[in-house]
């Protein structure tokens, strides 16, 4: 059974080239894929460049995604605060924000999200498996992100999950050298592409600052980022969209 996941970090929903606010634009991205669970980081909350917004329901209600979670990260001056956001179609049966926040660096983490899905079993009768899924959003310098990732690496409930359980880790990780997966998240059981797409800047994607990795019973069948028109003036960043295979 395949699910499809979709990682954005959607900048507060504020263009990377025009730095106009639009939701819209964002929604309509997003929609164009259809996915099943969508990892957002960047997410505003009552801050005053986004209308006061709280842009997790705000997004889900346009996606019609009425599962959410949210966790903030950062205050933002002058009011309001943003952080990282999950919407799903399935219902949410556990979810817990992971700090990776390394010393006096700005606030980071990971939020986790757990989830009952229902699929269609070999012989055609239904089945249902537990997934993981785990939206971080790592640090700007290359030994924060390393610090940040054994941090996680080592922190519950994902140092006690089984091997063979579904877990999807995805995000931005501004892995600017492409090179956390083989050094971190290879040896702790993950598979993901070698070379991720190209999501940043949006206008002219030349970094591969975001990813997607799985680990246990699931395998990603195709990985593309967007190349919508729309996708490339609605945030910084293009989402990567992952076809993944539950077993």
């Amino acid at each position: 059974m395949k699910l499809r996941f979709l990682t954005y970090n959607v900048h507060k929903c504020i263009g990377g080239l025009d730095r106009r606010y639009d939701p819209e634009r964002v929604r309509e991205t997003i929609a164009h894929y259809d996915p099943d669970i969508v990892l957002l980081q960047e997410v505003d909350h009552a801050a005053r460049r986004s209308n006061g917004h709280r842009q997790v329901d705000l997004l889900g209600e346009m996606l019609d995604l009425r599962h959410r979670t949210w966790f903030p990260n950062v205050r933002v001056r002058g009011g309001g605060e943003y952080g990282n956001a999950i919407l799903s179609r399935f219902p949410l049966t556990h979810t817990r924000n992971i700090d990776l926040t390394i010393g006096w660096k700005k606030k980071r983490s990971v939020l986790h999200a757990r989830y009952r899905v229902r699929l269609l079993g070999k012989r055609g009768g239904p089945k249902t498996r537990t997934v993981h899924v785990f939206n971080m959003h790592l640090g700007l310098s290359g030994p924060e992100r390393k610090m940040q990732l054994r941090k996680f690496l080592q922190t519950e409930p994902f140092c006690r999950l089984d091997h063979r359980t579904p877990v999807l880790v995805a995000g931005d990780f501004n892995d600017v050298w492409g090179t956390l997966g083989k050094k971190l998240l290879e040896p702790a059981g993950f598979r993901g592409f070698a070379t991720p797409p190209r999501t940043f800047p949006a206008y002219a994607p030349v970094r591969s600052l975001d990813s997607v990795y799985v680990r246990g019973d699931f395998e990603i069948t195709k990985l593309m980022r967007s190349r919508l028109a729309v996708a490339k003036s609605a945030s910084d960043h293009l989402p990567l969209i992952a076809d993944v295979e539950v077993y």
